[in-house]
């Protein structure tokens, strides 16, 4: 028998390093398991009341988790032209290399906001390299002259990642309870986002007046799944505005919901913002900077040309939709447009 969800609580200590928790992906993968009604559930349970969690008993195998992390590396230690040859151009295409300063993430909704936050906060302290759906007429992927294992492998993680979305999203629906296969027809182009992250080694200095790594900000699609190195940072907000740290713990998937989703829930499900810092040095020497972090983040979204809208149960007379109905894909390059 499939294991049960470890943790059904959000505010249980499951393990000493959480304060999320932690849920196993194995009685979703076996559909047919006693326990996975109620796995489904804590997965609603968890998304409904702080937006984040970690998933446990993943099918990606850790060999394949480790050469990503490791190309990631050996890509941005290509030198700057050569990166910059393969640059991200277009929120519609959303694919490349984006160099440190040219993205600030944000709540802000119009570019020049953007931009007004950029000069108070500074720059955000990382490079990226973006990977879509390689089959997407007009927006192919970009891919390094010396990169054959490198596509390879990124691709293998890309579709391994885009069934987990399939899986979350069966498990979203059952505990909504609608069909299982609701979400199907919504996630079966696959028109996700791999993003490699490089927080590069900086001074001490460079985090001065609160700077960080990465600016308070919400995801934009369904769901994201972030695979973290052992460094940490990553900081989730609480209703109170302070912060508590999503730890790394080995063998888990941290996740949490975006902004569509919220909005297919009627704001039942919450898009929680969250941001990236700088975690303290365990043991520090005068003048010392900080060592570079790398994560793997895949953005999952509902199929472009889709609409969104509040799903059936979520709404009545009574108590109405907070949005509109809006496109998927229209959403996400909106979004991207006021943060490049």
């Amino acid at each position: 028998m499939a294991p049960a969800a470890v943790s059904p609580n959000p505010n249980s200590q499951s393990d000493k390093n959480a304060k999320l928790p932690l849920i196993s992906l194995a009685p979703l993968i076996d559909s047919d398991s006693a326990s996975t009604a109620s796995t489904a559930q804590a997965l609603l349970h968890a998304l409904e009341n702080s937006g984040f969690l970690y998933l446990t008993d993943s099918p990606i195998p850790p060999s394949l988790l480790s050469r990503v992390f490791h190309l990631s590396a050996k890509f941005f230690e290509h030198p700057y032209d050569e990166k910059l040859s393969l640059a991200w151009t277009t929120p519609k295409a959303n694919r490349g290399y984006t160099s440190i300063g040219q993205e600030k993430v944000s709540l802000r909704l119009s570019k020049a906001e953007v931009e007004q936050e950029r000069g108070g906060q500074g720059e955000d302290q990382k490079e990226s390299f973006e990977i879509g759906r390689d089959n997407e007429e007009g927006q192919p992927n970009q891919w390094p002259e010396d990169g054959v294992e490198f596509k390879q492998v990124m691709l293998d993680f890309f579709e391994r990642c885009k069934q987990l979305h399939a899986i979350v999203m069966r498990g979203i629906a059952l505990a909504m309870k609608l069909e299982p296969d609701f979400f199907a027809e919504y996630v079966k182009q696959g028109d996700n986002t791999l993003r490699l992250l490089h927080y590069p080694a900086v001074p001490a200095e460079a985090f001065a007046n609160g700077r960080v790594r990465a600016g308070l900000h919400s995801d934009y699609g369904s769901i994201t799944l972030l695979f973290q190195d052992s460094r940490g940072g990553l900081q989730v907000e609480r209703p109170d505005g302070s912060f508590f740290d999503v730890t790394p713990i080995e063998g888990t998937i941290v996740m949490n919901a975006g902004d569509l989703l919220s909005r297919w829930s009627n704001g039942l499900i919450q898009s929680t913002r969250h941001r990236v810092v700088e975690p303290p040095l365990k043991v520090r020497s005068e003048g010392q900077g900080y060592p570079p972090r790398y994560s793997v983040a895949y953005f999952c979204n509902p199929d472009f040309n889709k609409t969104i809208e509040a799903l059936p149960g979520t709404w009545d007379s009574k108590k109405g939709k907070r949005w509109e109905p809006i496109n998927s894909g229209d959403y996400l390059e909106q979004r991207l447009s006021t943060t490049y």
